[in-house]
């Protein structure tokens, strides 16, 4: 029996060291086909962060949507209105320079205007218990004469604006308007030189009949008809004296408000 247990501690120590040899083999053989052996760590594995996605809804994401498409089409809007805004600005430069350059500094301003407006006012009293067309007609006319008339120098300057736009957008009309009007102007030439002629020949007849009347009576027609053309000339002498007079001070006062 002793035997039998000194046998067995002898084959425990052999045993150990062959199953010792076996997991060193093992071990060796596992290195050198590169697989490692997960090694247990020293201290606990850390907790996993938790990280949460936003994921919006379908109605959020259609909100969002119909907002962008908003806010482009308000974008665009606002655009359009800004050029329709920058155009109407170079449109009312435009017209204030081209309206300034039509005045003429050397014409005062306020008094014609003033008349002008006397002269349309007038027109329209005048006009108003006639028929229709006089009404509709005998104002600007009265304007249109009293602007050429008080301010001559800025109705010409409209005038060939009005001739450029004419050539430029209406060529032909404005062909035939201006044969039209020198052929007008050539008739009123020559109604003109008719009229001359006939008061030459009626003042050679009235003349000739004073003359008459001077060799059969006696009396001298001639010389009071010679004092009173003498006091008509002073009488036109005076009132144009009495209208430069008028435009002086008026033209003062215009550069005393100025």
């Amino acid at each position: 029996m002793f035997r039998t247990s000194a046998v067995r501690s002898l084959r425990t120590p052999r045993r150990t060291a062959f199953a010792v040899a076996a997991v060193s083999a093992v071990g060796a053989v596992l290195h050198e086909n590169g697989v490692e052996q997960e090694r247990l760590p020293i201290y606990a594995a850390p907790t996993p962060e938790l990280v949460l996605l936003d994921t919006p809804s379908i109605l959020e994401t259609r909100i969002g949507e119909v907002r962008r498409e908003v806010k482009k089409a308000y974008q665009g809007a606002h655009t359009q209105v800004q050029g329709v805004v920058s155009r109407w600005i170079g449109v009312e430069e435009a017209v204030e320079s081209r309206i300034k350059s039509f005045r003429d500094p050397t014409e005062p301003v306020t008094p014609g205007l003033l008349y002008m407006g006397i002269s349309t006012l007038t027109g329209s009293i005048l006009a108003r218990s006639r028929s229709l067309p006089t009404r509709i007609i005998l104002p600007p006319t009265l304007f249109i004469a009293a602007f050429v008339h008080f301010l001559p120098k800025t109705a010409s300057n409209v005038g060939d604006y009005a001739e450029e736009l004419e050539d430029r957008y209406i060529p032909k009309f404005g062909e035939k308007r201006r044969i039209g009007v020198a052929h007008s102007r050539m008739g009123w030439e020559r109604a003109k030189e008719g009229v001359a002629t006939g008061q030459e020949s009626f003042g050679k007849g009235v003349q000739g009949v004073v003359d008459k009347v001077q060799e059969v009576t006696g009396l001298k027609l001639g010389d009071a008809l010679g004092r009173s053309r003498e006091i008509k000339e002073e009488a036109k002498e005076v009132v144009r004296v009495a209208k430069e007079d008028l435009k002086e001070v008026i033209d003062s006062k215009d550069d005393e408000s100025k």
